[in-house]
């Protein structure tokens, strides 16, 4: 068939097509966000756990609990559906999971600061002189607790050793200094009201004992403590022979567990 020489016109449906290709082909180079008309990206929700869980509280009841916890916060909100609930329970222990949503996983949120919140949940049956287990990682107890708080836990659990002349106090005496781990204990003094030992924290390079120069080497303090309530209390550092550091600070010490201590050196 012989053409009839007129210009061919697209439909108006070929038209609309090659215009919605353009558009797309256009939105594929645009980066979300950057358009004059474009809106950014939805964050991506996600379900999280709180940084830490600072304090826990029991109303009269003995079953309401009330948690402080912290979470992300920023310009806008960074934080829905929080909750807590009881996950388990036995004889001795209550485990708590607090949970919520959040974008701050993507720093775009803008979730970069925090923030303390509350959250409440209702036990089963009254707590006790069980460990409450907060996320599997912060515990509390109401022994020794001024109602109606409830007494974080430490290192060394809820009910630590006693202090008295015992390995496990002098385990946690050590506990309670600032020295580095796998710090030494030496021999201990004690009478029960007062305890002296020495402590030796390895330095230099890491190498077997007499392996060479430095190798070896240590340093050592002595440290004093006093028995309180809540464990053994440091009362007085030193390295002098007998107890000259230790009646500087508190004269009361005894001279009996300090009087034939010898002044320690750094050894080689």
């Amino acid at each position: 068939m012989k053409s009839s020489g007129r210009p061919v016109i697209p439909s108006v449906a070929a038209l609309l097509c090659a215009v919605a290709v353009l558009l797309l082909g256009a939105c594929g180079t645009q980066k979300a966000g950057t358009g004059p008309n474009s809106t950014a990206t939805p964050l991506r929700w996600t379900l999280a756990g709180p940084i830490g869980v600072t304090a826990a509280r029991l109303a009269d009841d003995r079953r309401t609990l009330s948690l402080d916890a912290e979470v992300p916060d920023g310009p806008r909100p960074c934080v829905r559906d929080l909750r807590a609930a009881v996950t388990s329970t036995s004889e001795r222990t209550v485990w708590v999971q607090v949970s919520y949503n959040s974008p701050s996983g993507d720093r775009s949120s803008g979730c970069t600061r925090t923030k303390t919140v509350t959250v409440k949940v209702r036990l089963p049956e009254p707590l006790g002189h069980r460990v409450l287990n907060v996320d599997n990682f912060t515990d509390f107890t109401a022994d020794g607790a001024e109602a109606p708080d409830l007494r974080p836990c430490g290192e060394l659990g809820c009910h630590p050793a006693p202090t008295g002349c015992t390995p496990a106090s002098y385990d946690q005496a050590v506990a309670a200094l600032d020295v580095p781990n796998h710090t030494s204990r030496g021999t201990e003094h004690c009478d029960g009201k007062w305890l002296v030992f020495d402590v030796s924290s390895r330095m230099g390079p890491a190498c077997p004992e007499g392996a060479g120069p430095g190798c070896g080497a240590s340093l050592g303090d002595r440290w004093f403590f006093r028995a309180e309530k809540s464990g053994w209390d440091p009362v007085a550092r030193g390295t002098k022979a007998g107890c000259t550091d230790v009646h500087r600070v508190e004269p009361a010490f005894p001279d009996a567990l300090c009087a034939d201590l010898p002044a320690l050196r750094r050894s080689n």
